[in-house]
């Protein structure tokens, strides 16, 4: 079962649950994060939840996106009470990408690997550890909060600084805190973890730096675990044509850590897990249109497609005028 959420034709939120294809009406929700927090109050998780509130009008996927009334699969009331974070160097084949995008700044570790590389092979050695034990921390990077999240169909903002445009095609894991502070997780869905590839490439020292963009994921949550494999396509389009495309595997089997590691690095911090907090955590990627060549522009539009999570999610993008910044005083 997937989750979207969306306005209705009236303008009032409302979640459907898609099955076979068919979007249906969740009966009396409006929000995903309502549906979780009902599902935690009543020790139920929220496929029972849904099933529990029952189904029903069908409603038509396709317009919603096509008319711009879809949401993003979750939000928060309050949208600093929503984290974006990822891992990176987290694929097999990932390191090849990062490695070429560093190697010219001339960094490198004792071995001659740049540090991207020297990363990937510890991820390699130590990030699918034994059951019950800890493996290796991969790279780590906080992206924003609710505010930076870009809804599927609308236009994701870059900044009149950034040096480049670029999508990430990856999987994110959709996290809720429960009242005892532990992480419980409602899925998955497609993201576009969208970055300043150019500015990482100056100093790897600015990864932070380029992270710091908005992003958009969805437009569906995929409730359950992970399947081990994943293969989708990312395409960028420009003037109504392909521009590029090229296919983007995840799952574990096309991993170097897996999951159960990449959020044990997450969530070990106490910061992380204050109750009614929502989480969207990326798991990297091994496919960016940067390494082909490719600079965007205004009106590109991305799109990542991936059957098993439903409906594509496709953004514009759109070039913002860098403003002044003022710093007022107040002593």
């Amino acid at each position: 079962m997937n989750l979207i959420q969306f306005f209705d034709v009236n303008g009032n939120r409302a979640v459907a649950a898609v099955e076979g294809g068919v979007a249906r009406i969740v009966n009396g929700a409006a929000s995903v994060y309502e549906l979780s927090m009902a599902a935690l109050d009543g020790h139920s998780g929220l496929a029972g939840i849904v099933a529990a509130k029952g189904l029903g009008e069908t409603v038509d996927r396709a317009a919603i996106l096509a008319e711009g009334r879809m949401l993003s699969p979750i939000d928060h009331p309050d949208p600093a009470h929503l984290y974006v974070t990822g891992t990176g160097l987290t694929h097999l084949g990932s390191a090849a990408t990062r490695d070429a995008m560093h190697k010219s700044n001339g960094t490198k570790t004792e071995a001659d690997l740049t540090d991207s590389m020297k990363m990937f092979q510890m991820g390699l050695k130590g990030g699918k550890p034994a059951a019950g034990e800890k493996g290796v921390q991969p790279e780590w990077f906080y992206k924003g909060n609710g505010y930076s999240v870009v809804r599927p169909g609308h236009p994701i903002p870059s900044p009149g600084f950034a040096l480049d445009a670029g999508e990430e095609p990856e999987i994110a894991g959709i996290y809720v805190i429960d009242n005892d502070g532990q992480p419980r997780r409602l899925g998955f869905a497609l993201a576009n973890e969208f970055s300043d590839h150019v500015t990482e490439r100056v100093n790897y020292l600015y990864l932070a730096h380029s992270k710091l963009r908005a992003c958009s994921f969805g437009p569906e949550l995929r409730v359950g675990d992970l399947p081990r494999h994943i293969e989708g396509m990312s395409r960028i389009y420009r003037d109504g044509k392909v521009l590029w495309e090229k296919p983007f595997l995840s799952g574990e089997d096309n991993m170097s850590h897996t999951i159960d590691n990449l959020e044990y690095h997450h969530f070990k911090y106490d910061l992380f897990c204050n109750p009614g907090d929502v989480h969207v955590h990326c798991f990297g990627t091994a496919t960016l249109s940067f390494a082909d060549g490719i600079s965007t522009q205004a009106d590109d539009v991305f799109e990542l497609e991936e059957s098993q999570f439903g409906a594509p999610l496709r953004n514009p993008i759109r070039m913002e005028t860098e403003q002044p910044v003022i710093i007022g005083k107040l002593y």
